[in-house]
């Protein structure tokens, strides 16, 4: 597969750019692809709603540069800005062994392995897909859509300190889960560039594919 970094881009951007992916994995075009990147502050509602757990005013926060966008993933609210690591794998999973429940395994496997790499312990919590350091504090969130048997969308994990936008919504719609960060749990200032390599690493490990390394974006 494809690994591509894209740095610091909008999210309207970065779903038109899984889109285009989209037909090209779709068509047989274009290899698996993980996209690496940060959005600038957004928060986005996903198929399962997630406006009932907005607890800002939309004026309000468009006031503040603050985007509110509706997806096509699975999942609630959720929010992503500069400072958390957001990675969108556009994978074919129709062959693939234990199809999206075994997905879904390998995804936070590679978090939590992730997170490993700084000393931070994490778990699975049953019922709510992600990563969590305990019963309440969540580290990553996840949140993927299928077209034909390849996703898109995927997961977040925060890795700055700052994970302040958190406080104008009720994360994933789960009432007393609060947010975390690499970087609070390992009490350590833990870089984009060295949770991105780590993750890299650990998501080829999960689904033990060949990939090529990039920082291009496709044409």
């Amino acid at each position: 597969m494809n690994i591509i970094d894209l740095g610091l881009i909008s999210y309207r951007q970065a779903e038109a750019l899984q889109l285009e992916t989209l037909k090209g994995v779709t068509s047989g075009e274009k290899e698996n692809t993980l996209f690496l990147l940060e959005h600038p502050a957004v928060i986005t509602l996903g198929r399962q709603g997630g406006a009932e757990n907005l607890l800002a005013d939309e004026t309000w926060l468009a006031s503040q540069g603050i985007e509110l966008a509706q997806t096509s993933r699975g999942g609630n609210i959720t929010c992503h800005f500069p400072g958390q690591l957001v990675a969108y794998p556009i994978w074919r999973v129709e062959k693939r062994l234990g199809g999206m429940k075994k997905f879904f395994h390998d995804m936070e496997e590679a978090v939590m392995n992730t997170c490993a790499h700084f000393d931070v312990t994490t778990k699975r919590r049953v019922g709510h897909p992600g990563v969590w350091v305990d019963e309440s504090r969540k580290i990553c969130s996840m949140g993927i859509g299928v077209r034909r048997w390849v996703t898109y969308h995927g997961l977040s994990l925060n890795v700055k300190r700052d994970v302040s936008l958190f406080e104008k919504i009720t994360l994933c719609g789960i009432q007393g889960a609060v947010p975390t960060s690499l970087s609070a749990e390992a009490e350590q200032d833990v870089t984009l560039k060295d949770a991105k390599d780590a993750f890299a690493q650990e998501f080829r490990k999960a689904f033990a594919d060949s990939t090529v390394a990039s920082d291009k974006t496709p044409k």
